[in-house]
């Protein structure tokens, strides 16, 4: 038993939201309160003065893809506002590269980058121009004529490829467009080298695939990374190998961080057929929802909208499915007692989901009796992964339904510049915290890493400010109304990622009975100004009663 005293504590727990101590016993807290009162009730506990600190509950990331971000560590960065540099980059990893392997790096946008000074490679902008030119095959060629090379876009949802890759999947100007997907091609039909949405998998198939081992691996190598942000735990939403990953850490006592782990709509039919339903597992690992992926992004404009992108009139992105057809999988997900998580950036895209969820909550309501007897559970917590932008009149929706709104504050400051510039006026109601904060929804804030940073910090001054690190667009932000206050953002990290994970009666609060997750800080994110956040980091992390990270 440990008492951690002479610290300010902001446990979120209404009864006592401030104290100075707290006392830890096997992974659980025993008690909150003041310093001269538990030390006298807990005499013969170790102590050990915070001098002063911060101590906030572990924050949890509740939209991340664990694999992806551990393995993009180890790829070329290509988040970077010229062309010409990205280029550099991947250039110089090529020169170390043997012949024929595979070049791989993450994060360029194209509607970010500025002209070169020296006009740049083929296909670049024009003078004066930003963010209008999407790069080719042939820049890549130029640079890497013996290696192919595989470039993740920031949103995850395009990709930017050489010739050898292209010949290497033989795909060539005749090959047809994959459901769902987009081969794009130039004025005279020829391949540009960028594929879009399920177009990715073309190329991503033939890629050698990491091993399980290689995946554990990065995922523990990254965890010091998360622990130092003040992350303790994480939704993830990768795929098959990252859960084995983690079960491997987790059986080999190596898996620190709390992780809720989502089943790919793919694998809905083994998962059924499993009996898997959600919350099974432990307080390290666990079932999560099903995720489904109803459009596209807003960087590559194939997020599904009910009207034109502007000055785009013939593209309204791209609608995976339509409602009927999502109600038909969460049909089969929630009789066995599967949460669904959608993922929808487009307004029509959110519509089509909320029409299926909308459809999905009478039937659990008609068959409540037998699903609360073979499941065991209430009715099922399911999700809209970024509700990006919405139709006024579906922004009090998701409190109707009860649905989490699972958004990710950074990507509001990283897209205003796309939002204002493809959704015009109908960005208005996107990122739009505040709006479904005030309907009565519940708010559940990650990253989307590696398309973001998953710092929260960062997210925190995201939603606090709706500004960027360099202050723009203005002292009062982006559609200053969405704003949050530090409260109800800290909330979304904490509360509301707990009550999404259906662990809100042990998590996201310090009170007695929760789990002793927690982090220290030197300054207070209730004082100080905003733009220290975007210096903070967690002094020290505790995870179940330990120290995982001290600085």
């Amino acid at each position: 038993m440990e008492i951690l005293y002479n610290a300010r504590i902001y446990t979120l727990e209404n009864s006592q939201p401030i104290a100075s101590a707290i006392v830890i016993e096997h992974g659980r807290v025993v008690a909150v309160g003041e310093t001269d009162e538990l030390s006298s009730e807990f005499e013969r506990a170790g102590k050990k003065d915070m001098g002063g600190r911060i101590i906030l509950p572990g924050l949890t990331d509740a939209h991340l893809h664990l694999e992806q971000y551990a393995l993009s560590l180890q790829k070329i960065d290509c988040e970077t506002d010229r062309l010409d540099e990205c280029l550099h980059r991947v250039e110089d990893r090529v020169r170390f590269a043997n012949p024929g392997e595979w070049i791989l790096g993450h994060g360029w946008n194209q509607n970010n980058w500025f002209p070169s000074p020296l006009g740049g490679p083929s296909g670049v902008l024009r003078e004066g121009d930003r963010g209008e030119g999407w790069p080719s095959a042939t820049d890549l060629d130029k640079i890497a004529p013996n290696n192919p090379v595989y470039l993740t876009a920031k949103s995850l949802h395009a990709a930017w490829v050489n010739s050898v890759a292209l010949k290497k999947a033989g795909l060539t100007s005749s090959s047809p467009d994959p459901a769902n997907g987009q081969l794009q091609r130039d004025a005279d039909g020829q391949l540009t080298g960028i594929l879009l949405e399920t177009a990715m998998e073309l190329i991503g198939k033939i890629i050698p695939e990491p091993t399980v081992d290689t995946i554990a691996e990065a995922i523990e190598q990254v965890q010091p990374i998360l622990f130092r942000m003040g992350l303790t735990g994480v939704h993830d939403f990768d795929r098959r190998d990252c859960f084995m990953a983690l079960q491997q850490l987790h059986s080999n006592s190596k898996l620190n961080l709390r992780v809720t782990k989502s089943i790919p709509l793919d694998d809905l039919d083994h998962a059924v057929g499993l009996g898997l339903r959600t919350g099974f597992g432990d307080e390290w690992l666990r079932i999560g929802s099903v995720k489904a992926f109803m459009d596209g992004a807003l960087g590559p404009r194939t997020a599904a909208m009910f009207q034109p992108y502007l000055n785009e009139p013939e593209n309204r992105g791209i609608l995976n499915m339509d409602a009927e057809e999502l109600f038909e999988a969460g049909r089969k997900a929630v009789e066995v007692g599967l949460s669904m998580a959608v993922h929808a950036i487009g307004d029509r895209a959110n519509h089509e989901v909320l029409d299926a969820y909308e459809q999905l909550r009478r039937f659990e309501q008609d068959r409540n009796p037998s699903i609360r007897l073979r499941a065991g559970l209430p009715p099922l917590r399911h999700r809209i992964e970024h509700v990006q932008v919405i139709h006024p009149d579906d922004a009090g929706r998701l409190a109707e339904l009860g649905i989490i709104a699972s958004m990710q504050p950074i990507h509001a400051t990283s897209d205003m510049r796309m939002a204002d510039q493809y959704w015009g006026e109908r960005a208005a109601l996107s990122y739009a915290w505040s709006t479904q904060l005030q309907n009565g929804a519940q708010l559940a804030f990650g990253s989307d890493a590696p398309v973001e940073s998953p710092n929260p910090f960062w997210g925190l001054h995201a939603a606090v400010t709706r500004q960027r690190a360099d202050g723009s667009p203005g002292i009062d932000g982006w559609y200053p109304e969405q704003r949050l206050s530090m409260q109800q953002a800290i909330e979304g990290y904490t509360l509301g990622a707990a009550y999404a994970a259906g662990m809100e009666d042990r998590l996201g609060k310090l009170a007695p009975g929760y789990l002793a997750d927690l982090i220290v800080l030197e300054q207070d994110p209730f004082v100080i100004s905003p733009a220290d956040m975007l210096e903070m980091e967690s002094s020290a992390t505790m995870v179940d009663g330990e120290w995982v990270w001290q600085s």
